[in-house]
């Protein structure tokens, strides 16, 4: 079974039963699959975590692993960020400086 948000999934798969271009094989899956959920049956553990969802969809990967800080942000994007800022001409000083620190403390080599 999928391991995404529960509700995400059902919608999925009612959408399945609605289209016309689908088998009809794959239909009764998404109705065994829906009424397996609805009923309680499956197999679901309750721990759905946005955030790993949110991790596993990018496949932005260090060493196999999405980085994820405590808030829930990927690392690589925000440190992307911080990049941008650098070369953005719109950006003040001030927050030049203060990206490019963030960069240093993080390993990243600035320009």
């Amino acid at each position: 079974m999928s391991s995404g948000d529960p509700g995400n999934v059902i919608r999925g798969h009612k959408a399945n039963l609605k289209n016309p271009n689908t088998s009809d094989e794959s239909k009764e899956h998404s109705r065994q699959v829906i009424d397996e959920m609805e009923s309680g049956e499956a197999d679901d553990s309750g721990d759905y975590d946005p955030r790993e969802k949110s991790a596993q969809s990018t496949g932005r990967t260090r060493g196999g692993e999405t980085e994820i800080d405590d808030s829930g942000k990927e690392t690589n994007r925000v440190l992307g960020g911080y990049r941008a800022t650098l070369h953005n001409k719109s950006t003040s000083a001030e927050a030049k400086e203060h990206a490019r620190e963030v960069l240093e403390d993080n390993g990243v080599k600035v320009d």
